[in-house]
């Protein structure tokens, strides 16, 4: 039996969390026949409806677009038509980095019984050393395939990969056919290895990006204190080729996410098993936590000590532009410093409910700071970034304006009468 279409092989994706339906949208935009299984009815109803229970620019649209070559489902004997199968839920991780895999392997329970014996298996949950390899009871190819999920970005990186590595019980051997032709549609490199080097990769890759990190906060702190300003020294990095172009060297409020914290604590409790040194981890880690805290000490410094009944108006409650995710999020680190202060939030997807302390609705932006002593901009969305500073002005109470992200134009915003305030530069 096969279920390859005319147009090429039949893809599932399994899992109708972020990278599920993310990955599978993609897959059907690509011209695929795309089957999306989740075990949840519920879920699969408020899919039908195009109610997507993930916000991702562009997502809704593609989705509708593909909609003819997509089957929403929650019965898995749908997956009997599928070449390949995606097993793709998020992994869920707990405040010290821990990943939850049991949804993983509840899905791995429900899905396996129902794969044709011909069908390529493909983990695509981001899973530690060693997961791929330890299941049993497929009877296809298993493969574990490196996610390259990038909250606010996620569909773009789904339809435009820079590589895919991909995890094999024999790298020598050649791909199952129907994996490789999915794969090749892509037009990027493919990188076979051993299961336990792909799922390492993925984590290889999160540290190197935890390392620029480092090197932007600690840089951009020291030039917060000496006169010097971190936005004219990244691009000089950037023009090294020895850090590159693409290098992630914008200053910002600690990792948050929970990818990057979960590889971080992967490192460390390998390290610790096999009694490897993980000490430049574990100083990421401090300096991660250190600089989060960036905004809660300025506020605090600048406004609530000398006004501890000051109006606070915080714009932005998700980690990051462009997601609902609020994991790790600098925003509700701030928030949960401000118990008991007189704080109003606007966030245009996380309602303000999300906040770990009483806050105050906004309708909009400026309807949030109106009246406010001092505005942290905490979520660089877009819609922030249109705001006129001068309207800003008008609308507060007070002048300060810390603004870690750069949301706001410096020139224009001091030209407004606002103190504005930023990482990376002395004020």
């Amino acid at each position: 039996m096969t279920g390859t279409s005319p147009t090429g092989p039949v893809i599932a994706y399994c899992g109708m969390t972020h990278l599920g339906l993310v990955s599978g949208t993609a897959a059907a935009a690509k011209g695929f026949e795309t089957v999306l299984f989740d075990p949840d009815p519920a879920l699969i109803a408020r899919l039908e409806r195009a109610e997507l229970p993930v916000s991702e620019p562009d997502l809704d649209a593609t989705f509708a677009a593909s909609r003819q070559r997509l089957t929403v489902t929650a019965d898995p004997v749908d997956l009997a038509r599928a070449d390949v199968v995606y097993l793709a839920p998020d992994v869920p991780t707990d405040d010290t980095g821990a990943s939850d895999l049991s949804a993983v392997e509840r899905l791995l329970d429900v899905v396996r019984p129902a794969l044709r014996e011909d069908a390529t298996l493909v983990i695509l949950s981001q899973v530690p050393p060693g997961f791929t390899r330890g299941i049993r009871g497929v009877r296809g190819p298993l493969h574990y395939q490196v996610e390259t999920l990038v909250f606010g970005i996620a569909l773009q990186r789904a339809l435009e990969p820079e590589r895919y590595i991909v995890g094999c019980a024999d790298p020598s051997a050649p791909l199952p056919a129907p994996f490789r032709a999915y794969l090749e549609a892509f037009g990027c490199p493919i990188l076979p290895m051993r299961y336990e080097s792909a799922e390492l990769a993925k984590i290889s890759i999160n540290m190197c990006l935890v390392a620029s990190v480092g090197v932007a906060n600690t840089m951009a702190e020291i030039c917060e204190h000496v006169g010097a300003d971190w936005a004219e020294i990244a691009p000089s990095l950037k023009l090294d080729r020895r850090i590159g172009a693409y290098s992630y060297l914008t200053p910002g409020l600690g990792l948050a996410g929970g990818n990057l914290e979960r590889d971080l604590a992967t490192v460390m409790r390998l390290g610790a098993a096999h009694q490897t040194d993980t000490g430049i981890v574990k100083a990421w880690v401090a300096n991660s936590q250190w600089r989060k805290g960036w905004a809660a000490r300025t506020l605090k410094a600048r406004v609530l000590d000398a006004d501890p009944k000051a109006r606070v108006a915080v714009l932005g409650l998700a980690y990051k532009q462009d997601t609902h995710s609020t994991k790790n999020s600098p925003s509700l680190a701030l928030l949960a410093e401000l118990d008991g202060v007189d704080v109003a939030v606007h966030d245009p997807v996380v309602p303000a409910s999300a906040a770990p302390v009483p806050v105050t609705a906004g309708a909009d932006p400026i309807a949030t700071l109106r009246g406010a002593d001092v505005l942290c901009i905490m979520t660089p969305w877009a819609d922030y970034k249109a705001l006129d500073p001068a309207a800003i002005a008008a609308a507060m109470r007070g002048r300060i304006v810390i603004d870690p992200y750069r949301v706001l134009d410096p020139d224009r915003a001091r030209a407004a009468g606002l103190e504005w305030i930023t990482l990376g530069v002395a004020d």
